[in-house]
């Protein structure tokens, strides 16, 4: 299973309601934050997969909020792709502050689709390739 963590996320003001919580719209910011960089650490460019005319849209979103952040908290963001993908890819998500507490936990399911015609695909093999490794055969 392949788990990856992007720390250093801080919180601005702007991210943040009037009671000075995180708004919870901003959470699917951050699951794509997470997302984008597991792939990078990978060696995998979400820019070059669309370059090459696979997009990856969000088919569903859920998010369970334990804890609300705050201005100025620094975030990890865990992201865990629990399968290798096929036409679809699962990413789950745990967000907790500084001191190690859980804010945030969550999952998006997106689907791979060619951006030529908007057909469903399979996981692009250069994906696939980076992410065997993690998974029993």
């Amino acid at each position: 299973m392949f788990t990856y963590e992007v720390k250093g996320i801080r919180v601005r003001y702007a991210d943040t309601d009037q009671m000075g919580y995180v708004y919870y719209g901003n959470y699917a910011r951050y699951y794509e934050i997470g997302r984008v960089e597991a792939l990078r650490s990978l060696g995998y460019h979400y820019k070059a997969m669309e370059d090459e005319g696979v997009m990856m849209p969000v088919y569903e979103n859920r998010s369970k909020y334990l804890k609300p952040a705050r201005y100025d908290d620094e975030l990890t963001i865990k992201v865990t792709i629990p399968k290798l993908p096929s036409a679809r890819v699962v990413f789950q998500y745990e967000i907790s502050n500084q001191e190690g507490v859980l804010l945030n936990s969550g999952e998006t399911t997106l689907v791979f689709q060619r951006r030529d015609n908007g057909k469903l695909c399979f996981a692009p093999e250069p994906l696939l390739e980076k992410l065997r490794s993690y998974y029993h055969q």
